[in-house]
């Protein structure tokens, strides 16, 4: 038995998500389908944690174990040239025996991208949130500010999620004015509830449109209650942008 280690790039605008649902066509599901074309057998793909229906990704990482005898690279382009237009297979090696891409990361990396002017967008506007009310970026790196470090991040943890263990450690948050009114807003952390990307971004522009205020960011921390939080931004704005191990 030989295992795998891939990076992904996908549009998730077009899936329920990366793990297979049985209402809807997943990410996972369509690459084990290519895969089991080009190997001959079936294989679990493992990914380094599940993407949201709708979110994208840039640097996915990924594993999978099999008996077959094709060289890596012939695996590499076999599966791409079977993959729809919305994934894409950017590197894929032999990896050690135990690796896991699950169990092995070390953090994630997130993007949260803004587009924030009046005026609508058109042109890839699947690929951003469009806040039209003017953003006070001062305000919001003071509120980011107040979630770095090890905190219980309840409060912005998807309704109803099932994991009891909420203590999680945000390496860094960052809040960046790009060109033509582009706002990218990247997260870092060891590992991230369910939402909890689009719940503190959906609370960072409140706070830049003056419905929050930053100093009140620990309270809002303390109270572990969704509902003290702001809004949660749409998916159409996220991206996984690195996997780290």
């Amino acid at each position: 038995m030989r295992n795998f280690k891939m990076i992904l790039e996908y549009d998730g605008a077009a899936y329920c998500g990366w793990q297979r649902q049985p209402n809807g066509i997943s990410i996972q599901q369509v690459l084990e389908e290519a895969l089991a074309r080009i190997i001959g057998e079936k294989a679990t793909i493992i990914a380094s944690g599940r993407t949201d229906a709708g979110v994208h990704a840039m640097n996915q990482a990924a594993s999978f174990r099999s008996r077959t005898v094709l060289a890596a690279n012939k695996i590499f382009l076999g599966v791409n040239s079977v993959l729809p237009d919305d994934i894409v297979v950017k590197d894929l090696q032999e990896a050690p025996p135990d690796f896991n891409a699950l169990k092995d990361a070390k953090g994630k990396v997130y993007l949260y991208r803004i587009q924030n002017q009046r005026l609508r967008p058109v042109l890839g506007r699947q690929y951003f949130w469009h806040v039209r009310y003017p953003l006070n970026l001062a305000r919001m790196r003071r509120a980011a500010s107040e979630l770095i470090g090890e905190h219980d991040f309840s409060c912005f943890c998807a309704t109803g999620c099932d994991i009891k263990e909420r203590v999680r450690r945000l390496a860094d948050v960052s809040i960046v004015r790009q060109e033509n009114n582009l706002l990218e807003i990247t997260l870092e952390s060891s590992g991230f509830l369910r939402h909890m990307v689009r719940n503190i971004v959906g609370t960072l522009v409140d706070v830049g449109r003056g419905k929050i205020e930053p100093e009140s960011m620990p309270d809002i921390l303390a109270s572990r209650d969704r509902k003290q939080a702001g809004t949660a931004a749409p998916a159409c704005g996220l991206f996984l942008r690195e996997v780290k191990y």
